[in-house]
C-alpha cells in the first residue's frame, strides 16, 4: 500500500508539470495537441525499449491468459491513454493550465468512481466517501476562484473527454492487478506507448508533425523532459501504483497532479494566485492526507476470522 501511495504520488505530481511544459511549447512553437501527444508516445517507447532489452526475463512457468483479455488491455489502455493527454493538451490550449488540468483530474475521480462499481464491484467506505467529497469540494473551490471568462466550453469539453480516457486506463489498471493478464507494469507501459503512438499518429499528420516556426531548440528539450520524466518514468510507476490500490482511492491520490498543475500555473505561467485556488489546494490535500491515512489503518487492522 505504502509502494502504491509513492508511486502514484510521484507519477501525480510529475504529470503536473506536463502540462507547464506543453503551456510553454504552446507559446514558443505551432505544435499542436495532436502532435505533441504523439511524440510523447513514441519518444516513451523509443526510451523504454533499451531498458526492456537488459531487465532479466520473466518466469515463463506463469499460465497463459487469454489472447482477448491481453487484447482488450493493451488496446484499451494505449487508446484510452491517448484520448486522456490528447485531449488534456487540447484543454491547456484552449482554457489554459489551471483549469483544464483541474476539471480533467476533478472529473477522473467521478468517472472512475462509477466504473469501479459498475465493472469492478468496488464500493465506497464511509472514509472513502468523505475523502471524495472533499476531493470534489477542493476542484469546485479551486474552478470557481479563477477569474471570470478562464473557463471556455471547449476547454471544458476536452477536459472532459480527458477525465474519460483517464478513468478507462485506471480501471483497465486495477482489472490488471486483480485478474491478471500476464503483463507487467513495464511491458503494459510500453505497449501502451506503441499502441498510442499509432493511434495518433493519423490526426497528428493531418496536424502537423514538426513545428514550422518558434525555438525548435526549447521545444525539442521541453519534449525530451515531458518523454523522459512524465512519460517513460511516470507512467510505469503509476501502473504498478494502480495495480495496488483501489480504483477509486487511486484517482483520489491522482488529484496531486491538478494541484501541482495549479502551482505552477502561478508560480513560472502568470496565472493570479487567488484566495479560492489556495483553499481549493488546501482543501485536496486534506483529503488525500485523509484517506491515505484511512487506508492505512484498514490495511493494519487484523481481518476477522
Amino acid at each position: 500500500m505504502r509502494r502504491g501511495f509513492a508511486f502514484l504520488a510521484f507519477a501525480g505530481i510529475a504529470w503536473g508539470t506536463t502540462g507547464a511544459a506543453v503551456e510553454v511549447i504552446y507559446r514558443t512553437s505551432d505544435l499542436g495537441p495532436m502532435a505533441i501527444s504523439f511524440w510523447r508516445f513514441l519518444a516513451g517507447a523509443v526510451l523504454l525499449l533499451p531498458v526492456r532489452a537488459l531487465r532479466p526475463p520473466r518466469n515463463a512457468a506463469r499460465a497463459p491468459q487469454p489472447a482477448g483479455r491481453r487484447a482488450l488491455l493493451l488496446v484499451g489502455t494505449g487508446t484510452g491513454l491517448a484520448v486522456f493527454q490528447t485531449a488534456y493538451f487540447a484543454a491547456v490550449r484552449d482554457t489554459g493550465l489551471a483549469v483544464g488540468t483541474i476539471v480533467s483530474l476533478g472529473a477522473a475521480p467521478v468517472f472512475t468512481a462509477v466504473g469501479g462499481r459498475l465493472f469492478l464491484g468496488e464500493r465506497i467506505g464511509r472514509a472513502g466517501v468523505l475523502a471524495f467529497a472533499g476531493a470534489l469540494a477542493g476542484l469546485t473551490v479551486l474552478v470557481l476562484g479563477n477569474q471570470p471568462g478562464v473557463v471556455h466550453p471547449a476547454g471544458m469539453a476536452a477536459a472532459l473527454l480527458s477525465a474519460a480516457g483517464y478513468a478507462v486506463s485506471n480501471l483497465l489498471g486495477r482489472w490488471t492487478g486483480r485478474h491478471g493478464t500476464g503483463e507487467g507494469a513495464f511491458t503494459l507501459t510500453l505497449w501502451s506507448f506503441l499502441i498510442g503512438a499509432a493511434v495518433m499518429l493519423p490526426p497528428a499528420f493531418a496536424e502537423g508533425l514538426l513545428p514550422h516556426g518558434g525555438n525548435f531548440t526549447e521545444a525539442a528539450l521541453l519534449m525530451l523532459y515531458v518523454a523522459a520524466i512524465t512519460t517513460a518514468l511516470a507512467y510505469p510507476l503509476y501502473f504498478a501504483g494502480v495495480g495496488l490500490l483501489r480504483a477509486a482511492t487511486a484517482s483520489v491520490v491522482m488529484l496531486l497532479e491538478p494541484v501541482s498543475a495549479a502551482v505552477l500555473a502561478v508560480l513560472f505561467l502568470d496565472e493570479r494566485l487567488t484566495a479560492g485556488t489556495v483553499a481549493g489546494t488546501v482543501i485536496l490535500l486534506g483529503a488525500i492526507a485523509s484517506l491515505a491515512l484511512s487506508e492505512s489503518r484498514l490495511r493494519a487492522r487484523p481481518e476477522t476470522p
